[in-house]
């Protein structure tokens, strides 16, 4: 796929991630104080920290409120759920996960566990609408064409989080991304953040 250049929509979405994640992180840190308290509960870390790969293969640290025991990214720990693994190509997804905490599940099942991304999109390294951030082990695995998800920014809901989003196979994802890095203008990020909402109040494919 060639990526047409489009400096005005760039400028633009770039001025809308920083005005509305600093708005967000503004009205939402009462609601993040409160949720950070609870997950680090159990005596783990409030945040998670995870490596992920952005726009051209350009390495970045993601945020996350911690949803999963303190062990669960551990080759030992992979290595045992590796049977269970419910999503065809290279990610990994169980449904009903036995690392995912109490705690977890819930702020799994709202979104609230991404809620820290919003640090990452006011600093730049994602932006709102754009293809899901994947691991270095997941892009290893990568065609060429499947490659092409890395053509823009990553981001924090696009197509596949508002169609069913675990629900779908991974080649219908890749489709997905790609259907959102050929249509990508204002319009159609306006209408994907408009359609997130209630599929995230809905849980649907929440993992």
């Amino acid at each position: 796929m060639t990526l047409k250049k489009k400096p005005f929509y760039e400028f633009c979405k770039r001025v809308m991630d920083i005005l509305c994640s600093g708005l967000a992180i503004v009205v939402l840190s009462p609601l993040m104080l409160v949720v950070a308290l609870l997950v680090r509960s159990d005596g783990g870390p409030a945040f998670f920290k995870q490596v992920r790969v952005g726009k051209d293969g350009k390495l970045f640290r993601i945020y996350k409120f911690r949803s999963m025991c303190v062990d669960a990214d551990s080759p030992e720990m992979l290595a045992k759920l590796a049977a269970l693994n419910e999503m065809d190509g290279p990610a990994f997804k169980i449904k009903n996960d036995p690392r995912i905490t109490k705690v977890g599940r819930f702020i799994r099942r709202t979104s609230i566990d991404e809620l820290p991304q919003l640090f990452n999109i006011f600093r730049g390294d994602m932006t709102i609408v754009g293809p899901r951030p994947p691991l270095e082990r997941e892009v290893a695995q990568y065609t060429d064409y499947q490659r092409q998800r890395l053509l823009v920014k990553q981001g924090l809901t696009c197509y596949w989080q508002c169609s069913g989003r675990n629900n779908i196979s991974f080649e219908e994802w890749v489709e997905l991304d790609l259907k959102y890095i050929r249509e990508r203008s204002l319009w159609t990020d306006i209408k994907i953040i408009f359609k997130t909402i209630p599929a995230v109040l809905s849980g649907d494919g929440a993992g």
